[in-house]
């Protein structure tokens, strides 16, 4: 049995703007903008994507799941994404992690990982 990983799917308010969003702060492209299912991949014809999708309720506690991001330029990039609309967000980190979590407009917890070293 063969398995290939399609996408994630995420719940929003409003997908279109929250796909949006994240179009924007990845670079990908957008696969579908439908209001109901608003789709996103790295290229048109590569995996995996992140799907955004419609719910009634509004996110209430820390995301079991989240994406890493490692940058070429960590400050460079968090600089970036907060302009965009992100938000430094606490989720019990200590000051002493060399990443940063920062949360989208929706408030889906993601983390700016350090820059790689040669």
């Amino acid at each position: 049995m063969a398995l290939e990983w399609e996408q994630l799917n995420v719940d929003a308010a409003d997908p279109v703007a929250l796909g949006r969003w994240w179009t924007e702060a990845l670079g990908w492209v957008v696969v579908n903008d439908a209001a109901d299912e608003y789709e996103i991949r790295p290229a048109k014809d590569r995996l995996p994507g992140l799907l955004f999708a419609p719910v009634p309720e509004g996110k209430t506690i820390k995301n079991r799941l989240h994406l890493d991001l490692r940058p070429d330029d960590q400050e460079a990039e968090v600089a970036r994404l907060l302009a965009l609309g992100a938000r430094h967000v606490d989720v019990g980190q200590s000051d002493e992690v060399t990443w940063v979590v920062l949360a989208d407009p929706e408030g889906n917890e993601f983390c700016v990982l350090s820059s790689r070293r040669p």
